[in-house]
C-alpha cells in the first residue's frame, strides 16, 4: 500500500513541477533556469515545514508521510535538472550564471529548508 501512496504523491509532485515550469516558461531556461530553482527552493522549504510539523511529531501516518515527503516533494524537486542545467550554462561559457545558479540552489536550498524547520518553532505557529 505504501508504494501506491508514494506513487500517488509522486504523480501530484511531478504535475506541480510541470506547472511551475510552464508558469515560469516566459523566462528562457537557456539564460537562467528559474523553474528548476523555484521548484527546488520551494520543495526544500515545504519538506522542512512538513518534517517539523507533521512527520517529526507523528501527526500523520507513515504511509502519508512517505507520500508527501518521498513521493510529492521528491518528484517536485529535481537534482538531475539542476545538474544538467548547470553543466549547460558552463558549456555555453556562462560561468558567472552557472556559479550564481549553483550557489542559489545549494545555499538557498539549505536556507529554505532551515526556514521550513524553524518557522513552526516560533511562538503561535506550533499549533499547525
Amino acid at each position: 500500500m505504501i508504494y501506491v501512496l508514494v506513487g500517488a504523491g509522486g504523480a501530484v509532485g511531478s504535475i506541480l513541477r510541470y506547472l511551475v515550469g510552464n508558469i515560469l516558461s516566459g523566462a528562457d531556461p537557456a539564460v537562467f533556469p528559474f523553474g528548476t530553482l523555484s521548484a527546488n527552493l520551494a520543495g526544500s522549504f515545504v519538506l522542512g515545514l512538513l518534517t517539523e510539523t507533521w512527520l517529526k511529531n507523528g501527526r500523520i501516518p507513515p504511509g502519508l508521510a512517505a507520500a508527501a515527503g518521498t513521493g510529492m516533494i521528491g518528484s517536485f524537486t529535481t537534482f538531475s535538472a539542476f545538474s544538467i542545467e548547470t553543466i549547460g550554462l558552463l558549456k555555453e561559457g556562462q560561468f558567472m550564471l552557472a556559479f550564481v545558479y549553483f550557489f542559489l540552489s545549494s545555499a538557498g536550498g539549505l536556507c529554505f529548508a532551515w526556514a521550513g524547520l524553524t518557522i513552526p518553532k516560533l511562538k503561535g505557529v506550533r499549533e499547525y
